[in-house]
C-alpha cells in the first residue's frame, strides 16, 4: 500500500525548478503517493501551522515556530549569498523610512518580513500583502517602501523604482553567513523512514533538475509571475546551488545564527534551535 504524503511548496521558479522531476513522476516517489499543491509563501505558513500538509516549503522564520512540530529536510532550501529580499522605495529619491511612511511586506512570518524587523524595527507601518502585489502598490503609489521578494529582484529597475537596501548584503556583512530565506519541512510525527523516503526523492529531483536545466522550464512557466525564460534562470541561478542539495554545515551555522538574533530582538518569545533531518 502507497503512504500518502500532502506535499506543499510555493510557486516561485527556484521551487518548480527543483520539483519538477517529483511533480511529473519523474523520479521514483519511493512507495509514496504525493498530493501536491503549490502557494504563495505566506499561505503555506498559515496553511502549515494549522497543519494541513504533512510536508511543505516554508520561510525558515515560520520554522523557527514550528521547531516543537517539524524537523527542515536537508535538501530543497534557498540558501544563499545575494540571495536576499530588496526594501524599495516608490520614489526614485525615497528618503529615510519614518514612522508616517508605510512599507509592504510579502507575510508575517516570511523570512523577508524578519529581516525587516532586524534590521528596521519600528521604523513605519507595516502592511503585509501577497508578494506580487508588492511591486504594483508601490508603482501606484499606495505605499512608501517594500520588501520585495521572487522575480520582481530582477525586474524592480523596470518599474521605475528605487533600492534602498539589500537586505540579504546587511545579513552577510553581520554574520558572515548565506541567507537562509526557505526550507523543506516535514512534521515529526511521520515514522522515520517516511520522512527519508520524502527527503531522498525531493533529492533526486534537484539532481534530475540539475543535470538537465532547461526540462523544468514548461513546469516553470506555468507557476510564474514572470514569463521571460531568462529571468526565470536567472531566479534559478540565484537560489538553487549546493545548500539547496545539502544545507550541511554551512546551512546549520546560518540558521543558528537567524536563531539567535531573532531571539535577542525579541522577535521570538524564548532561543529555538531548528533540527535538520539526517
Amino acid at each position: 500500500m502507497t503512504r500518502p504524503i500532502h506535499l506543499a511548496i510555493s510557486t516561485c521558479p527556484n521551487d518548480t525548478f527543483a520539483f519538477h522531476a517529483l511533480i511529473t513522476k519523474a523520479v521514483d516517489w519511493r512507495g509514496l503517493e504525493f498530493r501536491l499543491e503549490f502557494l504563495d509563501i505566506q499561505q503555506l505558513n498559515d496553511r502549515l501551522f494549522s497543519g494541513d500538509f504533512d510536508a511543505a516549503k516554508t520561510s525558515f522564520h515560520a520554522a523557527l515556530k514550528m521547531t516543537d512540530e517539524t524537523v527542515v529536510l536537508p535538501s530543497g532550501s534557498a540558501l544563499g549569498y545575494q540571495v536576499g529580499p530588496l526594501l524599495l522605495g516608490a520614489q526614485p529619491d525615497s528618503v529615510p523610512l519614518d514612522v508616517s511612511q508605510v512599507t509592504l511586506c510579502p507575510g508575517e512570518d516570511t523570512t523577508a518580513a524578519l529581516l525587516f524587523q532586524l534590521f528596521h524595527h519600528e521604523t513605519t507601518r507595516v502592511r503585509q500583502v501577497v508578494f506580487s502585489d508588492i511591486m504594483p502598490a508601490l508603482e501606484r503609489g499606495e505605499a512608501d517602501f517594500g520588501v520585495c521578494i521572487h522575480e520582481g529582484r530582477f525586474t524592480w529597475k523596470q518599474a521605475g523604482l528605487s533600492l534602498v537596501e539589500d537586505l540579504g548584503t546587511r545579513w552577510e556583512t553581520e554574520t558572515a553567513c548565506p541567507l537562509p530565506l526557505g526550507g523543506i519541512v516535514a512534521r515529526r510525527s511521520l515514522p522515520s523512514d517516511v520522512i527519508r523516503a520524502v527527503q531522498a526523492t525531493i533529492h533526486d529531483s534537484l539532481q534530475f533538475a540539475m543535470s538537465d536545466r532547461h526540462a523544468a522550464l514548461p513546469t516553470m512557466r506555468r507557476f510564474a509571475q514572470e514569463f521571460d525564460d531568462d529571468v526565470l534562470m536567472q531566479h534559478v541561478d540565484l537560489y538553487v546551488n549546493e545548500w539547496t542539495v545539502d544545507l550541511g554545515e554551512t546551512g546549520r551555522e546560518a540558521l543558528d545564527q537567524l536563531s539567535q538574533r531573532a531571539t535577542v530582538a525579541g522577535v521570538l518569545p524564548a532561543s529555538k534551535t531548528i533540527e535538520i533531518f539526517r
